[in-house]
């Protein structure tokens, strides 16, 4: 038999028919006549009114029938005491710190066995703060289908009065991580933008909520590719951890920002990510993290052991072909040159690496190697969109003209790399 939620028995009977029945039978077991409770404050018509449901009494009101029926103002308003209400309340924040815990088994058994009493207060509050936590356990576990539909469930009642914006953002949010889970990446970043949306114009506090939904909707940037996006969601996410000081936020958005970093070829920055990331979570004992990243940073560690290797190789080619040794130069070039072959996130080094072989093939006569070799640097150097760098190929390749006996086309090229440097500094 499928559970009634409070939202579907609230349909039919109203919070303030409810209260009416309340106050009705405490006032028949006091022996009181409807003259009686009303007393000089109210009258007869007013209180018939409130045991009828035709009107919702303040929560003066309340309090004063209450005192005069010799109940807590909490159980005559929703059936519940306020003891029981912090037992229930208790309950609920037992499971919250379960599933924060990563104890996600015993944060769904707390919640099924608080269910009823949930229910039982009649506070909308506390069903959606049971519903979401539940949710959010029992996606950790794999299960995404029945977490979302316990998610639609929080979102409706969300939608009511008492609820914030920010209340609202974070159920989104929830629903969001479900289907970043389930692949479906577009859904996910429409969910993780309303909620952004929600969040940024609550005009409430929430650093930690805006930090996290950015740091996902940088996840599913990242596994869509457009990692642009990924890094300008993970940049933001950063500087609001930041500022929160909070160490698990920090984590994992350091991760992230490792992650983004990688893909996008920025391999000492995405190190420096991860380490960071890896020190947040060896201060909170989170082993599996620390592993994963240990991981990743062997990746990262391999990959610039390579690029510093041939980084120091490129540098003893220069020194050769600055002292002469043209052949030492050419035969050191061409290794640096093999170490970063497939890698243009290394573009930085190789064009320079290129026009010091060009050079040391020209110092050798071996003209049209040298042209076809600097003609490629400054291929890179426009692939890499540094005037510097293509203005130091257009004057080898003058060097190269000059060394021909084409005096115009050296001159032309000397006044290229001239005027672009020009602009450089101007």
């Amino acid at each position: 038999m499928p559970r009634v939620s409070l939202s579907d028995r609230t349909r039919t009977t109203s919070p303030g028919s409810r209260l009416g029945e309340r106050v009705r039978q405490l006032r028949v077991a006091a022996g009181l006549t409807q003259t009686d409770l009303a007393g000089e404050r109210f009258s007869k018509e007013y209180v018939s009114q409130i045991e009828r449901g035709k009107t919702r009494p303040t929560r003066e009101t309340i309090e004063w029938l209450a005192a005069k029926l010799g109940v807590d103002a909490g159980f005559l308003e929703r059936g519940v005491s306020a003891d029981e209400r912090s037992r229930v309340e208790a309950m609920l924040a037992r499971a919250e710190a379960l599933a924060n815990a990563h104890r996600y088994d015993e944060a769904v058994e707390e919640l099924e066995n608080s269910r009823t009493a949930v229910l039982a207060t009649g506070a909308i509050e506390l069903e959606a703060r049971a519903l979401s936590t539940e949710a959010w356990a029992r996606m950790e576990r794999g299960e995404l289908k029945p977490a979302l539909q316990l998610l639609e469930r929080c979102r409706t009642i969300n939608e009511g009065p008492g609820f914030s914006d920010v209340d609202r953002a974070q159920v989104l949010f929830r629903m969001a991580v479900c289907r970043y889970h389930l692949s479906s990446i577009a859904s996910a970043v429409a969910l993780f933008s309303e909620s952004l949306k929600l969040a940024e114009g609550s005009g409430l506090p929430c650093d930690l909520l805006r930090s996290e939904i950015l740091g996902w909707r940088s996840r599913c940037y990242r596994r869509s590719r457009d990692l642009e996006a990924a890094r300008e969601d993970v940049e933001r996410a950063l500087e609001l951890a930041q500022s929160l000081d909070d160490h698990r936020t920090m984590a994992n958005v350091y991760f992230q920002a490792s992650l983004v970093s990688e893909r996008m070829g920025h391999w000492v920055l995405a190190r420096s990510y991860a380490e960071r990331a890896k020190a947040y979570y060896e201060q909170l004992n989170d082993e599996r993290n620390v592993g994963r990243l240990l991981n990743n940073l062997g990746g990262l560690n391999f990959q610039l052991g390579e690029a510093e290797a041939a980084n120091v190789v490129s540098s003893l080619a220069h020194v050769h072909l600055m002292t002469g040794q043209v052949d030492s130069a050419e035969e050191e070039a061409r290794h640096a040159l093999d170490l970063l072959e497939g890698r243009e996130d290394f573009l930085l080094d190789i064009a320079p690496t290129q026009l010091v072989l060009g050079r040391s093939l020209m110092e050798q006569g071996r003209l049209d190697e040298a042209q076809e070799m600097l003609r490629t640097a400054e291929a890179s150097a426009e692939q890499l969109e540094s005037i510097s760098h293509r203005a130091a190929a257009w004057m080898a390749q003058g060097d190269l003209a000059a060394r021909r006996g084409e005096d115009a086309t050296a001159a032309r090229l000397y006044r290229k790399a001239a005027e672009a440097l020009q602009d450089v500094r101007f």
